[in-house]
């Protein structure tokens, strides 16, 4: 993953929701947050991804950060995936065209699918850490969840 990214205004996006509604980034202007892309809608590992932030979401929103998955395919594959893993508390995007793994610089693994990553983004709009999650979603998010702790308690 490109650390030059650090320090930059985080892109903007409008994409539709696992639940069919429009989500605005802009909505989250002036709050922490976590954009986490995951890779494919049937991989057990994304899956134990999103299950380990829905885990852990009580620890980032009492820090005041928000939580914003982003998938590849169609809607209608996000909304699959959601299903798959149950009732999240925290929405799931369709970036069918990705468009916006673009414009955070996801790059593809094996030229075809988006690696696993995450950006912590603060209230100022700017990317404050970049990661990624290959093999190891638990420790990401710990991880992730420490960083979070680390600026929240900070400002």
């Amino acid at each position: 993953m490109d650390d030059s990214i650090i320090g930059q205004t985080a892109p903007d996006f409008v994409l539709q929701s696992s639940d069919g509604l429009m989500f605005d980034s802009k909505s989250l202007h002036g709050r922490w947050r976590v954009i986490f892309f995951y890779s494919m809608n049937t991989s057990p590992i994304c899956k134990r991804g999103c299950l380990t932030f829905k885990e852990q979401y009580d620890l980032f929103d009492s820090s005041g950060c928000s939580i914003i998955g982003i998938g590849p395919g169609t809607l209608e594959e996000v909304k699959g995936f959601r299903e798959s893993v149950g009732d999240l508390p925290f929405p799931l995007l369709a970036d069918n065209e990705r468009k916006v793994g673009i414009a955070y610089n996801i790059p593809l693994h094996l030229g075809r699918f988006p690696t696993k990553s995450s950006f912590v983004i603060g209230p100022d709009n700017k990317i404050h850490h970049v990661y990624d999650w290959f093999f190891r979603p638990r420790r990401h998010v710990a991880k992730v969840l420490a960083d979070i702790s680390k600026v929240v308690g900070g400002d």
